[in-house]
């Protein structure tokens, strides 16, 4: 069974930084992807940041330059550094792993962990 745990969050001050990690119940290199996602009250959950087994990263435009992701395939952990932090990056966090076949995938997703920026 397939569990993704995430730690880390918080709260901080505007320009403040953070970090969280994701641990996977599973070597990490079976995901196709993974990544974070955040959802804030009232809006869609969007992508933060993704990692593909290969190493392709992708980041939303509102976090380049202040986030970073990387992955741990030895200790199949996926985490995530936030720098300069901004009152809008105030959300739930989620953990996100994507497996299967292509056409076929599947998404897992951790229990989310909130962070909260304040102005």
């Amino acid at each position: 069974q397939v569990q993704l745990v995430e730690s880390g969050g918080g709260s901080v001050q505007d320009g403040g930084t953070l970090s969280l990690s994701c641990a996977a119940s599973m070597s990490i290199s079976s995901f196709n992807a993974m990544g974070w996602y955040r959802q804030a009250p009232g809006k869609r959950r969007e992508l933060v940041a993704r990692i593909s087994v290969t190493g392709i990263i992708d980041y939303a435009d509102s976090v380049k330059g202040r986030f970073t992701i990387s992955r741990s395939n030895a200790e199949n952990t996926v985490s995530l550094r936030m720098n300069t932090l901004k009152p809008e990056d105030t959300a739930v966090y989620y953990c996100n792993g994507r497996r299967g076949p292509q056409g076929n995938e599947v998404d897992y997703w951790g229990q989310g962990t909130q962070v909260t920026v304040s102005s």
